[in-house]
């Protein structure tokens, strides 16, 4: 192989590590996906997660394929602290397909990064919970459930 060959594969081998570690470190961003979720991590259990009404948007971390995937998504809580996560068109979503029921997963709020155990939620009398909290967080902030996290 030609030396300026070699040369111009280098540069975009490179490139392309300092992309992806880019990539991994600041994202998720807006709509794109991120990969591992960094941030001082919180081992204590969280009873009351009224502050997430705080926050404008969650970061969630789910292991899809072995691998972890992270987006940016509405998360909101009920006045008692119950913590749900947005989820409209659950099963047309990318992670909410690696989510069963009791599933591992990692939220970041204000850098810090909190185990959850993730749980579709399907009846309506907790549906009803989940969206009267997004309704509520959405009037504060001005700014679609179906995650329960604890």
């Amino acid at each position: 192989m030609k030396r300026g060959v070699k040369l111009g594969l280098g540069g975009l081998l490179v490139a392309l590590v300092v992309a992806v570690g880019v990539w991994t470190t600041t994202c998720p961003c807006e709509r794109y996906p991120g990969f591992r979720l960094f941030g001082e991590t919180v081992d204590e259990p969280v009873s009351n997660w009224s502050f997430t009404n705080d926050v404008p948007l969650c970061q969630l971390e789910v292991t899809a394929y072995g691998l972890p995937h992270s987006i940016n998504l509405n998360c909101m809580a009920t006045p008692e602290g119950r913590l749900f996560l947005s989820c409209s068109v659950c099963d047309m979503k990318f992670w909410a397909k690696h989510v069963s029921p009791g599933s591992p997963g990692r939220l970041r709020l204000n850098g810090r990064v909190y185990p959850v155990t993730l749980t579709r939620v399907m009846d309506d009398a907790t549906l009803d919970q989940a969206w009267r909290a997004r309704v509520a967080k959405l009037q504060v902030h001005g700014t679609e459930t179906g995650i329960n996290a604890r």
